[in-house]
């Protein structure tokens, strides 16, 4: 049975909550976690260390709210879908008629990893809405960009506000518009010098040995490994399924390995490719779902002249790479800075 303001809602009921204070926060999730405890359903929160801190410490003693490790949850977005599915799963079938959750990206993904984190939040409206789920996710304005603020309200039906307020976005976007939107991928800064390594319709095999060539040593093992696999799964997407001539490109630099794979085609038709797997035997669903799940950030992008994706390994949270200038409109403004 649902409760609160989701009584009657089938399904996701995704809320965000902007703030701009520790007393902000507090005022907007302690009733929502309070609520959740009192009607005796599975109450769960992921946030930093330090909101988690903030948070367990206003809550009576013994609360009852299960805290998760947000380091762990929100390490890559597809891993996060997968987790959090496989645990609302859980809950469901032991009975849970409604399931909170209180939920923060890292600040690190607001910069220039947030254009797959707002994949992300756009996609679980879609991903999470076989289960009765109510999230609240929440953003610190003092910390997070005005165009990431833009998407937050694109990808969230609802805004919960520490007032007590819940408005409606009228900016929200239905995912199946939002996640084919044309967007720009914004350059690492290694990418300005030529790359180390370009190869044109490379095997995957040769595809493999340049990345491990190209190591100097920087990333550990597990990080090289995981790109090598990433690489071959791209690579062999583009050749199989994308149009030639297939190119690879590759970086280094002293903490990270950027390569980028572009072919002359249109790119995955799924719109949730990479973050969730393909359930209908769409081309190269699986594989872009691997490959979300072993790099530290992977960016896509169709443009004129074809299909690019992007593959990092390493540190992917760089300054100068920040999501570009959006316009907000009246109604953005008074959600996310009310009075």
């Amino acid at each position: 049975m649902r409760t609160g303001v989701a009584a009657g809602h089938v399904g996701y009921f995704h809320e965000a909550a902007c703030y701009d204070s520790d007393e902000g926060l507090l005022a907007v999730v302690l009733p929502f976690l309070i609520g959740g405890i009192e009607a005796g359903e599975p109450t769960l929160v992921s946030l930093d260390e330090r909101h988690s801190e903030l948070v367990r410490s206003a809550l009576p003693a013994d609360s009852g709210v299960r805290f998760l490790d947000g380091g762990d949850v929100y390490a890559r977005p597809a891993a996060a879908i997968r987790s959090y599915r496989q645990m609302l799963a859980d809950h469901v079938a032991a009975g849970a008629g409604q399931i909170r959750i209180v939920g923060e990206v890292p600040t690190a993904a607001l910069g220039s990893t947030w254009d797959w984190w707002a994949r992300y939040e756009s996609a679980i409206n879609h991903a999470y809405d076989e289960f009765p789920l109510w999230s609240m996710c929440v953003y610190d304005r003092r910390v997070t960009p005005p165009p990431v603020l833009a998407d937050v309200l694109r990808t969230h039906p609802r805004v919960a506000l520490p007032d007590g307020q819940r408005l409606t976005s009228e900016t929200y976007t239905d995912p199946l518009v939002y996640l084919t939107e044309p967007r720009p991928m914004l350059p690492d800064p290694i990418q300005y010098a030529p790359p180390l390594v370009e190869l044109v319709d490379p095997t995957p095999a040769r595809a493999r040995a340049a990345v491990c060539a190209a190591d100097p040593g920087h990333l550990s093992p597990d990080e090289v490994e995981n790109l090598v696999v990433a690489v071959s799964e791209t690579v062999t997407n583009a050749l199989r399924h994308g149009r030639e001539p297939v190119t690879l490109r590759l970086w280094s630099g002293p903490d990270r390995i950027v390569v980028s794979v572009h072919d002359c085609g249109e790119g995955p038709k799924d719109p949730f490719a990479g973050l969730l797997p393909a359930g209908d035997g769409a081309n190269g669903g699986l594989g872009l779902w691997i490959t979300h799940q072993s790099c530290d950030h992977v960016a896509m992008h169709r443009g004129p002249d074809g299909f690019t994706i992007r593959l990092t390994s390493g540190n992917a949270h760089l300054t100068g790479s920040d999501a570009p200038a959006a316009d907000m409109t009246g109604l953005e403004a008074a959600a996310l800075h009310p009075a």
